[in-house]
C-alpha cells in the first residue's frame, strides 16, 4: 500500500464519515482481498432504489442469486444418495430429520451471509485475520478435504448419469474423464456475466425439480404418510440401520464448505456498508432469498425420499429383478437373484424406476442426477477459490485452481471406476459423506465465533438467543457426525496400522477443535479473565485480533469494518 497521507489516514477518514468502508476493503494492502476476485469484484450487481417503503419484489430480484447457488450443495449427488437410502430403509419416517436438518442449515447459512454482508469479508478472509498461522493452515486443509470430497461425489454422480443416459455406451471411467473437461466449459460461461451464470444455475435447479417431480407423480406416494413423516418427530420400529441413516442425512445436508461459499457470494451485491439501514436491508433480503432457495431444495429432496420410500422399501433383489425381466429390461442383472433387501443407490435406483415405471423414468432420473452433478461442480469450484484466496491470501487463475482440485478428485475416482465396479463407486459416496461431516466444526465454530463478536459485527452482532441456539446446534451436529464416523470405523476389518493412523488423526482433530472453541470463547468475552489472559493473547489470538480488542474504545459500536481494516494495517506494519 502507498504511504501518501490520504492512504495513511484511511481509518481516520472513515471515522469521520468520509470514506465508504467498501473502498477501504478494496485498498491494495498485502492482506486485503486480491485485486482480481474469483466471482464478482468488478461486476457487482447494483441494488435499485425504489420509492415504496417496505418489501419490494424488485429489490428481492436484485438480491436473488447467492442463496440459490448456495442451495445447490443441498442437492448434490451425495444428498440424492442419502435421500434414496433414507426412503428405502425407513420409508417416510425420517422426513422430519431432513426438514430439521434443512432448518438448521438455514440458521447457519443466515449467519454466514450476515458475516459477508456486514464486514465485506467472507468467512475464509476472516479466518485469515482472526486465527494464528499454524491453526489457520490446518483449518484450510480441512476445508480443502471437504471440497475435494464433495468434488468426488459430483464426479461419481455425473459419471453414473452419463452411464445410464448412454445405455452403458459411455463406461464409468470415460464418464469420470468427461467431468474433467466439462468443468472448464462451464468456466467459460462466467465470462458472459454474473447474472447469466446465476440463471444457468436456476435452470439446472429447475431441471432437477422437473425430473424428480416427474418421478414423484409417476410413483404416487401416500401423501398423508409423507406429511406425517415430515411433522411427527419419531421413527417407530426403526432399527440401527435407520438410525445411522438419520445421522447420515444431517451430515449430507449441512456442508462445511457451503458456509464459506455463501459468505462470499453475498459480496456480489453492491451494498453501502456506511449506512446501517442498507446493511439491514441486505440482511433481510438475503435471508428471504435463502428461505425460498432452501424450501425449493427441501421439496426436491422430499421428492427423492418419497419415490424410493414408495418404490423400494422392503423390496428384495429377486422381486425387483423379476419386474425388470417381465418388462424386458436388459439391465435386470444388476439385481442379484436372492432374497436380500435392495441396497439402493443412484445407479440401481434409476434402473428400478425404468423397470417399474417405464424406460422414460430411468432417463429422466439420469437427467436429474446429471443436473445435480454439473451444478454442484461449479459451486465446488467457487468454494475452493474463495478458500484459497481467503486462508492463504493467495490467488490462482481459476483454471489452475479447478485443475488442481479436479485432478485430486478424479485420480482416485478414475481408478475405482476402471479397476472396480459401480457398486464400489456408490459405496464411496457413504465414505465421502463421513469425511465431509468430520469437517463441519471447521466451518460451524468460526461462523458462530465471528458473528457473535461485537468487535467484528458491531451493532449486527448475534443476540444471546441466536448465540445459544447456534452453539447448541453446533454441539448436536458435531456430536451426531462423530457418532456416525465412529460407528463406520468400528465396522472396518483392518489391521492395527490403520487404527493407529485413525487414532493419531483423532488426537490432531481434537486439538484443532479445542483451539477453535477456545478462540470462540475468548471472542465472546463471557469470561473476562480468560479473554484478557496472557495465554489467550499469546496462543489463541492473532496479532490483528489483539490489536482490535485493545483499541475497541476507539470504535463506535457500528464501525466493525473500520476496526477490521485497522487490524489489516496493523498486520501490515502501517499502524
Amino acid at each position: 500500500m502507498g504511504t501518501n497521507e490520504e492512504d495513511q489516514n484511511g481509518p481516520k477518514r472513515y471515522r469521520e464519515g468520509v470514506v465508504n468502508p467498501a473502498m477501504l476493503a478494496d485498498e491494495n494492502t498485502n492482506l486485503t482481498p486480491p485485486a482480481k476476485q474469483a466471482y464478482f469484484k468488478d461486476h457487482q450487481i447494483l441494488i435499485p432504489e425504489v420509492e415504496m417503503k417496505g418489501f419490494s419484489f424488485r429489490k428481492l430480484w436484485a438480491f436473488t442469486g447467492p442463496g440459490f447457488l448456495m442451495s445447490i450443495a443441498y442437492l448434490d449427488p451425495g444428498n440424492i444418495q442419502s435421500d434414496l437410502e433414507s426412503g428405502s430403509v425407513a420409508m417416510y419416517k425420517l422426513l422430519w430429520v431432513l426438514l430439521s436438518a434443512t432448518l438448521l442449515g438455514l440458521m447457519i447459512q443466515r449467519l454466514s451471509a450476515r458475516l459477508g454482508v456486514v464486514t465485506g469479508l467472507h468467512l475464509a478472509e476472516m479466518c485469515y485475520r482472526q486465527y494464528q498461522k499454524l491453526p489457520r493452515i490446518f483449518v484450510w486443509l480441512m476445508v480443502e478435504i471437504a471440497i475435494i470430497g464433495s468434488d468426488m461425489q459430483e464426479v461419481i454422480g455425473t459419471a453414473i448419469a452419463l452411464y445410464l443416459l448412454s445405455n452403458k455406451l459411455i463406461p464409468l471411467w470415460a464418464g469420470v474423464l468427461i467431468t474433467a473437461v466439462d468443468t472448464f466449459t462451464f468456466l467459460l460461461l462466467d465470462r458472459y456475466g454474473l447474472r447469466k451464470l446465476e440463471c444457468l444455475f436456476g435452470f439446472l435447479i429447475t431441471v432437477m425439480a422437473i425430473s424428480f417431480g416427474y418421478e414423484y407423480i409417476v410413483v404416487g406416494p401416500d401423501q398423508v404418510e409423507v406429511l406425517k413423516g415430515m411433522f411427527i418427530p419419531w421413527c417407530e420400529d426403526c432399527d440401527s440401520k435407520a438410525l445411522m441413516q438419520a445421522v447420515g442425512i444431517v451430515g449430507a445436508v449441512i456442508m462445511p464448505h457451503n458456509m464459506y461459499l455463501h459468505s462470499a457470494l453475498v459480496k456480489s451485491r453492491q451494498i453501502d456498508r456506511k449506512k446501517s439501514e442498507k446493511v439491514k436491508e441486505a440482511n433481510r433480503y438475503f435471508f428471504i432469498e435463502a428461505c425460498i432457495a432452501l424450501f425449493v431444495s427441501f421439496i426436491i429432496n422430499v421428492f427423492v425420499v418419497s419415490v424410493f420410500a414408495a418404490g423400494l422399501h422392503n423390496k428384495t433383489n429377486q422381486e425387483v429383478r423379476n419386474v425388470c425381466l417381465s418388462n424386458g429390461n436388459s439391465m435386470a442383472d444388476i439385481f442379484p437373484d436372492d432374497y436380500e433387501l435392495v441396497d439402493a443407490d443412484i445407479y440401481n435406483g434409476g434402473i428400478f424406476l425404468g423397470c417399474q415405471f417405464g424406460i422414460a423414468a430411468m432417463y429422466i432420473w439420469a437427467v436429474g442426477i446429471l443436473a445435480a452433478g454439473q451444478s454442484s461442480t461449479m459451486t465446488g469450484c467457487y468454494s475452493g477459490q474463495f478458500a484459497m484466496e481467503g486462508f492463504l491470501n493467495l490467488q490462482w487463475a481459476r483454471w489452475k485452481r479447478v485443475l488442481l482440485t479436479r485432478t485430486v478428485a478424479i485420480i482416485p475416482t478414475f481408478f475405482v471406476a476402471y479397476y472396480s465396479n459401480i457398486d464400489d463407486m456408490n459405496n464411496m459416496n457413504n465414505y465421502l459423506n463421513s469425511i465431509m461431516s468430520l469437517q463441519l466444526p471447521f466451518a460451524l465454530i468460526p461462523t458462530i465465533a465471528f458473528t457473535s463478536s461485537r468487535a467484528i459485527m458491531g451493532d449486527f452482532v448475534s443476540g444471546p438467543v441466536t448465540i445459544i441456539a447456534s452453539m447448541l446446534l453446533a454441539t448436536v451436529v458435531i456430536g451426531i457426525n462423530i457418532y456416525y464416523v465412529v460407528n463406520l470405523v468400528a465396522g472396518w476389518s483392518v489391521g492395527w496400522a490403520v487404527y493407529s493412523g485413525v487414532a493419531i488423526f483423532g488426537v490432531f482433530y481434537l486439538c484443532l477443535c479445542i483451539y477453535l472453541f477456545l478462540h470462540m470463547l475468548a471472542s465472546l468475552g463471557i469470561v473476562k479473565s480468560f479473554s484478557n489472559s496472557w495465554f489467550v493473547e499469546k496462543y489463541i489470538y492473532s496479532s490483528a485480533t489483539t490489536f482490535v480488542l485493545s483499541n475497541q474504545s476507539n470504535y463506535s459500536r457500528s464501525t466493525s469494518v473500520m476496526a477490521l481494516e485497522d487490524s489489516v494495517r496493523y498486520q501490515a506494519g502501517e499502524l
